[in-house]
């Protein structure tokens, strides 16, 4: 086997043996990794990075990035908490009201990158900062949950109904009673529409065509500008679908829950990209990503691994995988 056969093996199968690699290791590390009850564990914290991860990558289609989603995420969480808990809503107005956030959100993002041209990256962690903010104003500040005393002097007296919570608590049975969680049902059908729709429809693939080169998809007629906003309002949507599905699990609009969601929504999204040695955007690289980090996690924390070293492991395989990626890809064509 010569040495570009070796490198395009590295290329394609590097990662998946990493992942298998990965889970040996802590099987036999930790005791009790292997259990259901661990695996029940990866699969509900994943879902929601997951589907942030997803929005992630339609924007890394259209060339694009959004470092907007987990304070997205964290907006819809405390706007579907305040709608049932302070305005005593019921649940679906509250669901739709975090999708509209997040759309919203999403246009807002495509046109200040697209018609007042302020770069992506600018552009979307000022609207980080921004949502960061607001969704503080209407409780001063103060976690939302049932009973809590508002800035007014009244108490809170809406609750979370039973439907709701069922979208982040309830599990399905599968091999084992209550194995799979809602959220990663949610997940996985999100993740097959995104593959479906970027790989198989013409509206995805021109997608691909505006991030790999937007001026020859203008010249060829392709409205460039409707993609990129498209795909922010994507991001938006998806963010905001995380958010829904993490108040549904806590049962509460917990202000500092968001924090992490970024960082491994953003890995998850440039881990995907060295699946299957795609060196591309793809849902299936993304899902596989987020599942990767899950298990990293869950792994380290059966470990005892210090919380503070986490963030250091994750950003070490990140590079590690995009080395993989780009690195020996461009070897392999040489």
């Amino acid at each position: 086997m010569d040495k570009n056969a070796i490198i395009d093996l590295a290329i394609r199968f590097g990662f998946l043996a990493l992942l298998v690699g990965m889970v040996l290791f802590f099987s036999f590390a930790s005791r009790g990794f292997a259990s259901p009850q661990s695996a029940v564990f990866i699969l509900q914290s994943v879902a929601i990075t997951g589907i942030l991860a997803l929005g992630v990558t339609a924007t890394l289609v259209v060339g694009g990035f959004d470092l907007s989603i987990g304070s997205v995420a964290t907006t819809a969480m405390m706007a579907a908490s305040y709608v049932m808990v302070v305005m005593e809503q019921s649940a679906l107005v509250a669901v739709i009201v975090c999708l509209v956030i997040g759309a919203v959100v999403g246009v807002i993002n495509g046109w200040l990158i697209v018609y007042m041209r302020v770069p992506d990256l600018l552009a979307t962690l000022g609207m980080m900062f921004l949502l960061i903010g607001l969704q503080r104003i209407p409780t001063e500040g103060r976690s939302i949950a049932t009973g809590m005393s508002l800035p007014d002097g009244t108490t809170a007296q809406g609750t979370f109904s039973e439907a709701f919570l069922a979208l982040g608590r309830h599990r399905f049975d599968l091999i084992i009673p209550n194995f799979i969680p809602v959220s990663v049902v949610v997940l996985i059908v999100l993740a097959v529409l995104i593959w479906f729709f970027l790989e198989y429809t013409r509206f995805g693939r021109m997608m691909y065509a505006v991030g790999s080169n937007a001026q020859a998809a203008r010249l060829a007629g392709a409205p460039v500008r409707a993609y990129k906003i498209w795909a922010y309002v994507i991001s938006g949507v998806f963010a905001s679908i995380g958010g829904i599905l993490l108040a549904a699990r806590l049962g509460r609009g917990d202000i500092a829950s968001g924090n992490n969601l970024l960082l491994d929504s953003v890995a998850a999204a440039l881990i995907g990209f060295a699946v299957l040695g795609a060196a591309k955007p793809n849902a299936f690289g993304t899902a596989m990503g987020a599942l990767f980090v899950g298990i990293l996690l869950q792994g380290l924390t059966m470990m005892n691994a210090p919380y503070y070293t986490q963030d250091f492991i994750k950003g070490f395989v990140l590079v590690i995988a995009l080395v993989f990626t780009f690195a020996l890809s461009q070897r392999g064509k040489q």
